[in-house]
């Protein structure tokens, strides 16, 4: 198979309505009605006997008995216990039945120290969506949880739960029952229960990417462009791996959000760092739509199209999936003079990544060749010492390789 080789090129980095029922006819008034007639009828046998002058009969006001007070029907409570023994926490704290205390972190741990205060066995559950909070602080269960307990036992349980703000206060304190569910995550959380494999760092990334919208450089561990902005908040607590970011996004537009709507899809960094990083690249390449035999096409076109800001992180992912074509390549890169330093330095720094002796030779030739004393020069000494350890004390199955100079060591 004939080898395809990106030659260097000079490139220029740019940076109810109820009726009243009738009311029940009194004693007294049926009797005033029956004897009524009688006594008019005998008033006038005796008028006609005694011809008395007729006196113009005066009327009666009966006064209506008033209708007795209705009252509303009072409100079936729903049953406390459910068919299957259980009960929900917030109806049997709110009934008196169940004691409970909630302290957390404010992130991804909750613990709840419950106590039956009845008479018969009860399965305490918590269900996703169930708010609590301390002070400016929210945090909401993520899965379903529960614990039997017999009449006077207490026990400790533990509920996993996210950080509905980016500014919780990470710290252990005590919390509340508060609000049952918040509407705009509710599918999310329903989607999280029938995806157990979403991790929490993932699920917790996108709810903050659907209450908050987040840019990318508030939730990515990597560096990203233009994260040396000065900033109002510390996202510190709520950075994770390139790979739940994947897996959020990828949750989010299961659930019919659009990709458009949502900040972290914006930075183009994403790509590229979820492409070059072992542990996300599939992922990747399913969010993304980028066939396995489309691959190389995608590294190739980032390299010499992409954006300027990232262009040159390709060459990082063509040492690392396409060992023999870097061998060959990035060496000419980092000679050729003519090329921007930045896709100079990158050829130099990115020949590690191919894990492979023959660098070891390559990064010794360039170090003679572009002088120890100069830039180029130290990074390849410093590429060939960490390829040199790679090399050395490799990780069965996962060979070790530094990404981008960084003192950090990631699984090739």
């Amino acid at each position: 198979m004939k080898t395809i080789v990106i030659r260097p090129e000079v490139i220029t980095y740019h940076t109810s309505a109820f009726k009243d029922p009738q009311p029940p006819l009194h004693k007294g008034l049926l009797a005033l009605v029956v004897l009524l007639p009688l006594v008019a009828g005998a008033s006038w046998f005796a008028g006609r006997s005694t011809a008395a002058p007729a006196v113009a009969p005066v009327p009666i006001q009966i006064a209506a008995a008033p209708a007795p007070a209705v009252a509303a029907p009072a409100a079936t409570p729903a049953p406390l216990v459910a068919a299957d023994g259980s009960v929900e926490l917030r109806s049997a704290v709110e009934r008196g039945v169940i004691k409970a205390d909630f302290t957390g972190n404010g992130r991804d741990q909750l613990r709840a120290e419950l106590s039956n205060a009845g008479t018969e066995p009860l399965i305490v559950r918590i269900s996703f969506g169930q708010v609590f909070a301390s002070g400016r602080n929210s945090v909401v269960a993520t899965r379903h949880s529960q614990l039997t307990l017999q009449p006077g036992q207490t026990g400790t349980l533990s509920i996993p739960s996210a950080a509905l703000r980016s500014t919780n206060r990470v710290a252990p304190s005590t919390y509340q029952l508060a609000s049952r569910t918040v509407a705009k995550i509710d599918l999310l959380l329903t989607h999280a229960q029938d995806h157990p494999e979403l991790s929490a760092a993932a699920l917790q990334t996108a709810i903050l990417a659907q209450l908050e919208n987040l840019p990318l450089s508030s939730v990515c561990k990597f560096t990203a462009a233009g994260a040396d902005l000065p900033s109002r908040f510390d996202t510190t607590p709520f950075r994770v791996e390139t790979p739940e970011v994947i897996a959020a996004l990828g949750a989010l537009r299961e659930i019919g959000v659009r990709d458009r709507e949502i900040a972290l899809t914006i930075d183009p960094q994403l790509k590229i760092e979820a492409m070059i990083d072992p542990t996300s690249r599939a992922a990747a390449m399913h969010y993304y739509g980028i066939a396995g035999e489309n691959e190389w096409t995608y590294w190739k076109t980032q390299l010499l199209q992409g954006d300027p800001a990232t262009r040159h992180y390709a060459l990082y992912g063509i040492a690392r999936f396409y060992p023999e074509i870097a061998l060959e390549m990035l060496p000419k890169w980092a000679r050729e003079k003519r090329t921007t330093p930045i896709f100079r330095l990158t050829a130099v720094q990115a020949l590690p990544e191919t894990n492979r002796p023959e660098a070891l030779t390559l990064l010794s030739e360039l170090v003679t060749e572009l002088g120890r004393n100069t830039e180029l020069g130290r990074a390849a000494f410093d590429a060939a010492q960490l390829l040199d350890t790679a090399l050395r004390k490799p990780v069965p199955g996962t060979p070790v390789v530094a990404f981008r100079g960084s003192v950090h060591a990631s699984a090739f």
